[in-house]
């Protein structure tokens, strides 16, 4: 079954790129040094924040000299959905639920595979994605929420019986899983915060809306939400306080209406297609699904939902490079 076809989206690059995280951070650092004001500290962790007159002023880090302050006129929240910086900051957080978690696993891709392995499998109470990488697949397993302890209860080797059945063209190579150390679980979330900024902080990304895995639109938002704070905060940081704070909160007016949408169709096709698959003992897709292959021109439609999403984000914010850099 095909659902999306990202071949007409109107964009100078109409695919899905695969970028593994530390490429994309390693691509983020690079172009960031070309900024004057850029630094980075490795190995470093926020262990809460420094408050004055109301209004966080900066960060504790532990660092591996110990420990320091990193004071900010704005602290821009982006740990992602586990963030503690957002909770010190005592931020409301509505949790709007998942009911699948992912356990993710690698196994070895060999030169015989098909080179466009197919991303999704489904049968009866079982869901697997096989995402192919350089040299292996990525591969992930949608299990129910919370069962992760009986499903490690059952044994390593119960588990690897369980993959060859969602996937039996990853079956002749399970016992590439010695233990349950090969495996990594991934808890679904789907949250965002009633509130993503106070005076002198901002959450953005995940730290302000943990997204579901379906569609693989989390990145997309969080970067969406990165261009908006900056079109929103370059100028205002000439401002005082009361005005940054103002465009901060700006952030959130400008980026939570796409946030809803895309959220509320994760809801609907976690409710209505996985919850159902996982609980059921024959797999019966909604009939509507099947129109995306009667329709071809269909495709489109999830296509630009996840390619481009609502509300695109252009940087309207300049560059401000030194003179020799510039």
């Amino acid at each position: 079954m095909h659902l999306a076809d990202f071949r007409r989206l109107p964009v100078a690059a109409p695919f899905i790129a695969l970028m593994p995280q530390w490429d994309f951070l390693s691509f983020l650092v690079e172009r960031s040094r070309r900024f004057p004001g850029f630094g980075l500290m490795m190995n470093a962790k926020v262990t809460g924040l420094l408050t004055e007159a109301d209004r966080i002023a900066g960060v504790e880090v532990e660092t591996p000299d110990g420990p320091r302050e990193v004071r900010s006129r704005l602290v821009v929240v982006a740990d992602g959905r586990g963030s503690t910086t957002r909770a010190a900051a005592g931020l409301t957080v509505q949790d709007l639920g998942a009911p699948m978690d992912v356990l993710w696993m690698r196994l070895s891709r060999r030169p015989e595979d098909l080179p466009e392995a197919p991303l999704g499998r489904l049968s009866a109470g079982r869901m697997f994605i096989a995402v192919p990488r350089e040299g292996y697949f990525q591969c992930g397993y949608v299990a129910a929420k919370g069962s992760f302890d009986a499903i490690k209860a059952a044994g390593i080797e119960a588990f690897r019986h369980e993959v060859a059945l969602a996937s039996p063209t990853v079956a002749d190579r399970v016992d590439e899983l010695r233990s349950f150390d090969d495996v990594h679980l991934l808890t679904v979330t789907v949250d965002r915060l009633s509130q993503w900024s106070k005076p002198g902080l901002l959450c953005i990304g995940d730290a302000a809306h943990a997204m579901s895995p379906i569609g693989g639109v989390g990145i997309n938002l969080a970067i969406q939400d990165a261009i908006a704070a900056a079109n929103h905060l370059h100028d205002a940081f000439d401002s005082d306080d009361a005005v940054l704070d103002r465009h901060a909160a700006a952030v959130q007016a400008r980026r939570e209406p796409a946030v809803k949408a895309i959220q509320a169709i994760q809801l609907v096709v976690q409710k209505r297609v996985i919850g159902q698959i996982l609980a059921a003992k024959v797999v019966k897709l909604p009939p509507v699904l099947k129109l995306f292959d009667w329709l071809p021109v269909l495709r489109r439609l999830p296509a630009r939902v996840i390619g481009m999403g609502f509300r695109m984000e252009r940087v309207r914010s300049p560059e401000r490079l030194t003179k020799r850099q510039a």
